[in-house]
């Protein structure tokens, strides 16, 4: 197993990489963009392939490292269902898992700090972002906070694990680096109230002061998919939900659906599409890969497609390298197909 807990000092942020063995999958929590450079290194140092990359909430206090991992490694970046960034591979619910080789986090939605704040219980740690702190919890005053589901997160959810969880915060500003669940409920003095209207006392009573990167930050992490909807290639090869249902009518083109298993799941399939899991698509487009059979053989155009149109980006670029030239992506990908009213079916896989 290897881990590691990354700090940038300007922010205080903690950074966590995840991967079950040297050679494999890795997962990185929480990247900072300054520090790229250095998980990159990281990454190569220990032979590491970076397959998905995530934040636990938008943040104020640093300009996130999710774009810039997405297009130096082609990797998912995955956030909460409630998050309002523009473009993100995959959104996550409560309940949900993360999962790359070996590796399987449960989400935990846990907003308060934010309202789309998450936490990620992995085997017996827990990163919790900024909704749980060393000693301290996530301020709830900007970013639609609110002390009152910040307490229900905390107490209703968090405080419920057990005490030998191990607690990996978003950032710490005194040095330390792990906690447990048990340590936090004895000593974190914001945890030691008896109520959800003391809890918001207390955190309104903090007076502290806005984030010195907030004006600069929160805009910038709103938006990490504007250079996937610039990048002329990928504009020129979009076609939209009522070009796409054309095509679909003349039989000359065939739907590749990106997503995850679970995915499929929960909203369905464009009718006869072909599974190729975006983390697969290197190996189905080789030489006696099943796609690249597919196409040779009956000669169609592909049309990708994933949930919201960022995996399809990344994919139409790896095909069009790779010598694809009848290649295009669904842009919004399936949740502008369905918020159009297109036709589904289901997966098949129950």
């Amino acid at each position: 197993m290897i881990f590691r807990q990354l700090f940038d000092g300007e922010s205080f942020t903690y950074t966590y990489l995840l991967a079950s063995r040297p050679g494999g999958e890795a997962l990185i929590i929480d990247p900072v963009l300054d520090r790229c450079d250095r998980y990159i290194t990281l990454l190569d140092e220990l032979d590491l392939k970076l397959v998905k990359a995530k934040d636990t909430h938008c943040h104020a206090d640093h300009i996130t490292g999710l774009g810039k991992l997405r297009d130096i490694t082609r990797c998912i970046t995955v956030m909460g269902q409630a998050t309002t960034v523009d473009v993100v591979s995959m959104r996550v619910d409560d309940g949900d898992t993360i999962d790359i080789e070996n590796i399987s986090l449960r989400v935990l939605y846990t907003p308060g700090h934010t309202n789309d704040s998450y936490c990620f219980l992995w085997d017996d740690g827990l990163f919790t972002g900024d909704t749980l702190l060393i000693r301290g919890t996530g301020r709830t005053d900007f970013q639609n906070g609110s002390s009152f589901d910040a307490y229900h997160s905390l107490f209703e959810r968090i405080l419920k694990l057990p005490d030998h969880i191990k607690v990996y915060p978003g950032h710490d500003y005194k040095g330390d680096t792990v906690s447990t669940i048990g340590e936090e409920r004895a000593f974190n003095p914001r945890l030691q109230v008896s109520s959800a209207d003391e809890y918001a006392d207390l955190m309104s009573g903090l007076s502290l002061a806005s984030p010195k990167m907030m004006d600069v930050a929160v805009p910038a992490n709103l938006s990490i998919g504007q250079s996937l909807t610039i990048d002329p290639e990928i504009v020129s090869a979009t076609v939209t939900v009522e070009d796409a249902i054309l095509q679909i009518e003349g039989n000359a083109v065939l739907f590749i659906d990106l997503r995850e298993t679970r995915e499929r799941q929960v909203t369905g399939i464009i009718p006869g599409s072909l599974h190729t899991p975006y983390l697969e698509l290197a190996s189905a487009i080789e030489d006696g890969g099943l796609l690249n059979a597919i196409v040779k053989e009956t000669g169609k155009s592909l049309i990708l497609y994933c949930a919201f149109g960022e995996r399809s980006a990344l994919a139409l670029q790896v095909l069009k390298q790779s010598g694809f030239d009848k290649v295009t992506h669904l842009g919004g990908g399936m949740a502008a197909w369905t918020s159009a009213g297109a036709p589904t079916e289901p997966s098949g896989i129950s």
